[in-house]
């Protein structure tokens, strides 16, 4: 009788403990999923953290997926947290873009609990973190679940192909198009891979297919293009091209070049060269960030004592910057003190002297290279006439003037 007495009072104390943590469970999930309705992830967090804590915390045992709660029919869980619970944390992680947070709360839990959101979630979440090896795993696992999940059977075929494993790709696109030839998705994904692996006579024909299906975005067309001028359809080659150069507004230096080559096998010569030289000017580099590469490189060489690579560096300066008395200046000083090369030395300083005698007011600090410039010109003059040759001097540091 006194143990009956004890076990009834132990459970009346556990009871409302555990009644409470269930309640305050049940208040967190509800402010949860109120912050999710509103798109306001940042308190949505919050609050299914906290709940996801709590559960932790007080051991909550008595969740099912089934509704069936009763004694006569115990649940054992896989772990403290609900499985409710996590996949709301998780997909406020996934909405909030953590997605090694994600990750983490999805990756260890049963297959068959993972709802299909949680599914694409967890793979997602590994594609867009860059790991393509457990993208490949997880989308893989997800297909075997629901097979016709169109983007995600685009992205294995694509991550297969990234994996250079494009054949593996061509098997998986294949298996979805004996029930749905359509999707114009999985399809760009097959033919890339089916282009990756070099058969372009199938990618062409698949490619043409989207084409028919109104896909005609430039990467289709380019493609296309591509895929058609390596199997010798040159005029089909041709018409992608143009296409795709337009689609492009005349910017893509990639698909000028082959339209110009194209154009030029098919004796369209005059547009062909026209598309050539568009290419040649979309591929100049930029200007501005090219000075400063190359100038910024002439003087880590010249300060680390590589004066030979110094020299070539703000040479290639030059080519962007041909006004740059500084510059020459700097190569001709090199070349007097350095590298000792008399004749490249003569012609720097005067093509320095040439630039800085253009500036009507000239700084103190430009007069004095002035001076010194005309210095070394007049001592190599006396050194032909003098049989011992002497030092010039210390070399001084790189000039900074413009």
């Amino acid at each position: 009788m006194l143990i009956v007495i004890i076990l009834t009072l132990a459970l009346l104390t556990v009871s409302p403990v555990q009644g409470e943590a269930l309640d305050s469970l049940t208040v967190c999930l509800q402010k949860g999923d109120s912050c999710m309705l509103q798109y306001n992830t940042f308190e949505a967090l919050r609050y299914y953290q906290q709940a996801y804590d709590l559960a932790q915390s007080q051991d909550i045992t008595r969740f099912s997926m089934d509704k069936d709660f009763s004694m006569s029919k115990p649940y054992v869980p896989e772990d403290k947290v609900p499985r409710h619970v996590r996949l709301k944390l998780a997909d406020c992680h996934y909405q909030r873009a953590d997605y090694r947070q994600t990750a983490e709360l999805l990756k260890n839990m049963p297959e068959d609990s993972l709802s299909h959101d949680a599914f694409r979630e967890l793979a997602l979440s590994y594609q867009k973190q860059g790991d393509t090896d457990s993208y490949i795993y997880w989308a893989s696992q997800l297909l075997g679940h629901y097979p016709m999940d169109a983007e995600i059977v685009a992205g294995l075929i694509l991550a297969f192909a990234k994996n250079d494993q494009p054949q593996n790709g061509i098997i998986c696109g294949l298996k979805y198009t004996l029930k749905d030839s359509t999707n114009i998705l999985v399809n760009r994904a097959l033919a890339d891979a089916w282009f990756m692996n070099r058969d372009f006579t199938a990618a062409a024909m698949l490619y043409d297919k989207l084409l028919e299906q109104g896909d005609s975005t430039f990467n289709t067309l380019y493609s296309a293009g591509m895929s058609h001028s390596q199997t010798g359809s040159l005029e089909r080659a041709y018409d992608c091209l143009s296409r795709a150069l337009e689609v492009s507004q005349m910017q893509h230096a990639g698909c000028a070049f082959r339209l110009g080559v194209v154009c030029v096998d098919t004796k369209r010569y005059p547009e062909g060269l026209k598309a050539l030289e568009l290419a040649q000017e979309l591929l100049k580099p930029d200007t501005i960030t090219m000075k400063a590469i190359t100038l910024s490189q002439g003087e880590g060489f010249y300060l680390t004592q590589h004066y030979p690579e110094a020299v070539k560096a703000w040479k290639r300066h030059l080519d962007y910057n041909p006004s740059s008395v500084a510059t020459c200046y700097n190569i001709a000083n090199a070349y007097a003190y350095l590298i000792k090369d008399e004749e490249q030395a003569k012609t720097y300083y005067q093509r320095f002297l040439e630039l800085a005698r253009q500036e009507q007011t000239p700084t103190p600090q430009l007069a004095e290279m002035m001076e010194k410039a005309e210095e070394m010109l007049k001592y190599f003059k006396m050194l032909r006439r003098s049989p011992a040759r002497q030092s010039g001097g210390s070399a001084p540091s790189p000039a900074s003037a413009p």
